[in-house]
């Protein structure tokens, strides 16, 4: 029952298909752009998001006043000299009047207690993980995002927030190439240059689907069984 259904390749993007297509030596068979299934999970939360989540509110911050950062690659928080230079840069912006707030990783905040970087100051605005409907009302209504996370990069982007992405490379280099999303590495002046002065967009925003990738992947796999059901049938 699985054999066939293995050989479905579902891509979130134009540009993933096209990659699989080259990996697969030019075989399109099998391989499907039905958009991306977070995209799906988005648009299905944030009205209950928006209607039930009071985080605006407990951090006392007002829509498009504030950035959102987060940091949780080992790549950041395990060497310690890159998480420096990263708050350095969040310090940087709160100095200069931006209200940063941070959701702060376990493996993060630990990391931060080492380098004495919680000692109570109430901007950048350190505090504990949220959920996800909090993470979605923070995420829209931020100014600007600062991440290494490849979800909150795509977050962003269907949100219309520009995004400082605090690597050196991503995944979703749409949202690069569309202008929504700046490369900053952990270099403090390439962030706050970045945060202060976001890209301006050139893409209306159209890649990774329309929140209805799951639905497509279903109809897919529900094709893959009626044929192999068939199969079957003639075989007998």
């Amino acid at each position: 029952m699985l054999s066939p259904i293995r050989y479905r390749r579902s891509c979130c993007a134009r540009q993933k298909q096209r990659s699989i297509i080259y990996a697969g030596r030019g075989i399109r068979k099998g391989v499907h752009l039905v958009g991306d299934v977070m995209c799906d999970a988005m648009q299905y939360s944030i009205e209950t998001a928006e209607r039930t989540s009071k985080i605006l509110e407990r951090l006392e911050v007002r829509p498009k006043e504030y950035l959102l950062a987060t940091v949780h690659r080992a790549e950041n928080t395990d060497r310690p000299e890159n998480l420096e230079k990263i708050v350095s840069a969040f310090d940087i912006l709160a100095k200069s009047g931006e209200i940063v707030v941070f959701p702060a990783h376990p493996r993060t905040k630990k990391q931060l207690e080492t380098l004495r970087r919680v000692d109570g100051r109430c901007n950048p605005l350190v505090i504990d993980p949220v959920s996800y409907l909090d993470m979605l009302v923070l995420g829209k209504h931020a100014k600007v995002v600062l991440t290494d996370s490849g979800g909150l990069q795509k977050e962003a982007y269907w949100f219309g927030v520009p995004c400082v992405t605090l690597r050196d490379e991503t995944e979703w280099v749409e949202t690069v190439e569309g202008g929504w999303n700046t490369l900053a590495g952990t270099d403090p002046e390439r962030i706050v240059a970045a945060a202060m002065s976001p890209a301006l967009p050139v893409d209306p925003r159209s890649h990774y689907g329309d929140g209805h990738a799951a639905e497509r992947v279903v109809r897919i796999l529900a094709r893959s069984h009626e044929n192999l059901v068939a199969a079957d049938v003639t075989a007998r």
